[in-house]
């Protein structure tokens, strides 16, 4: 089967570029024909990930035990209160999570996220208000915000170097001209985490094209 293999990974076609082109879209623009890798949201483990390891708090530590994101109690029924502060505890990979059925937590719950009470062989993909509010509002994304505001201003100084560097960790690129001068601007307006926290929520951070 090498050949196949080899002949299959060294084609034009399995070579190609997944971004879209003007072309591509004039002849097929909802891509029913397969002309490229269509775009898909993060799910909710690498999406809660992606935002740590941009802030710079992610642990990468393997192993021992996982976290809990409801506050601990010692009712003989479990009462699930969800935590509204986080720490080091908390930053770890969401695969060390633990997981209680019927339980989602409250903040990437949201992203289809299946419970441990049911089989889940494929997710669904939704889109709801509630997502958006969640990512924009919550105290894990505000406080995230901040860590990666804080980041910046070490790694860069000044407005303008600033700005790139948030856009270089968040979406692996440069800003655009038109995107350098609004940012700089927010920035001014409204303080850098403001512009940290915008990045988490734009589009192209939360998919993957």
């Amino acid at each position: 089967m090498k050949h196949i293999h080899r002949l299959i990974l060294l084609s034009a076609t399995y070579r190609q570029s997944s971004a879209a082109n003007t072309e591509g879209r004039a002849r097929d623009a909802g891509n029913r024909l397969q002309w490229r890798y269509s775009p898909r949201r993060l799910d909710a483990e690498p999406l809660r990930d992606a935002y740590l390891a941009v802030s710079g708090k992610l642990d990468l530590r393997m192993g021992g035990p996982g976290f809990d994101l409801f506050e601990p109690n010692t009712n003989y029924v479990k009462v699930y209160n969800p935590k509204k502060e986080f720490g080091p505890n908390e930053w770890r990979r969401m695969i060390y999570q633990s997981k209680w059925r019927m339980q989602l937590d409250d903040v990437f719950g949201a992203f289809d996220c299946p419970d441990a009470g049911q089989i889940a062989p494929k997710r669904t993909t939704s889109t709801t208000p509630l997502q958006a509010l969640n990512l924009l509002n919550s105290r894990f994304m505000v406080q995230q915000s901040k860590f990666f505001a804080e980041r910046v201003e070490r790694e860069a100084k000044g407005e303008a170097a600033q700005v790139q560097r948030a856009f270089r960790l968040a979406f692996q690129r440069e800003p655009t001209p038109t995107e350098q001068a609004g940012a700089v601007r927010l920035v001014r307006e409204h303080g850098l985490a403001a512009l940290c926290r915008a990045l988490f929520n734009a589009n192209e951070f939360l998919f993957v094209d």
